[in-house]
């Protein structure tokens, strides 16, 4: 997990990148969810909170 202030060093282009792994580990963790595979439930928070982070970042270097 990076840290809103490591993530306002990188450039908006590092952000796109951050955000579509961030939206595969979240799209891998929903299926496993839907297999019953998932164990750390705690993850889904976790990933859905850094894409919300992410998104507010590229906002405002908009």
């Amino acid at each position: 997990m990076a840290t809103t202030k490591e993530l306002r060093g990188k450039s908006a282009n590092e952000l796109q990148a951050h955000l579509l792994e961030l939206q595969k580990e979240r799209f891998s963790l929903r299926m496993q969810k839907a297999t019953g595979q998932l164990t750390k439930t705690h993850e889904t928070r976790r990933v859905r909170r850094e894409i919300a982070r992410v998104n507010t970042l590229l906002g405002e270097k908009k």
